[in-house]
Parts: structure tokens; sequence; C-alpha cells
């Protein structure tokens, strides 16, 4: 079982918290932008853009944070920060 947590935060307080879970046998980064575009859905947002820093970080932490810089459209919190807290 894949599953993402995903949170909005604004002035150090969080604002919303989901939790994806996805049992497919389809490839990681698959079930990540799966995840993320549901939660997008959920949180009535757009979808970010996956910056090089935003890369690298998730690749070493599992964990990400997505900033005003990541969105296009202007967002009402702080950041997104989604992380990967289970893996089969």
């Amino acid at each position: 079982m894949f599953r993402l947590w995903a949170r909005t935060f604004k002035d150090n307080h969080m604002l919303q918290d989901t939790c994806i879970s996805d049992g497919t046998k389809d490839t990681r980064t698959h079930k990540i932008f799966r995840a993320l575009d549901e939660v997008c859905c959920q949180f009535d947002l757009p979808r970010p853009i996956w910056l090089d820093k935003t890369v690298s970080e998730f690749k070493r932490h599992r964990k990400a944070r997505f900033t005003q810089d990541n969105f296009v459209e202007n967002v009402e919190f702080d950041y997104l920060e989604i992380q990967v807290i289970e893996e089969d």
C-alpha cells in the first residue's frame, strides 16, 4: 500500500490535511502524481509545478513543500507539504 499525506500551512498553523492511499501496482512516480492530483482536487487547488529544488528535496526526504513559487495562480496559504508515509 502507498500512502501520501498532504497538508497546507499558513503562519505555521495547519489549515487542512488529507491522506491519499493507492493500492495499485503502478510505478511510484505515477502514484505520487495521481495522489497529488487527488490532493489538489480535494483542496480545490491548481496543480503545482515541480521545480528542481522541490524534486531534489523530495528525493532526499520523501517530503516536499510547494510554496507560492510552485503555483501559477495565487494561493491562500504559505505552503503545501506532501510526504510519503508508507510504500509497498
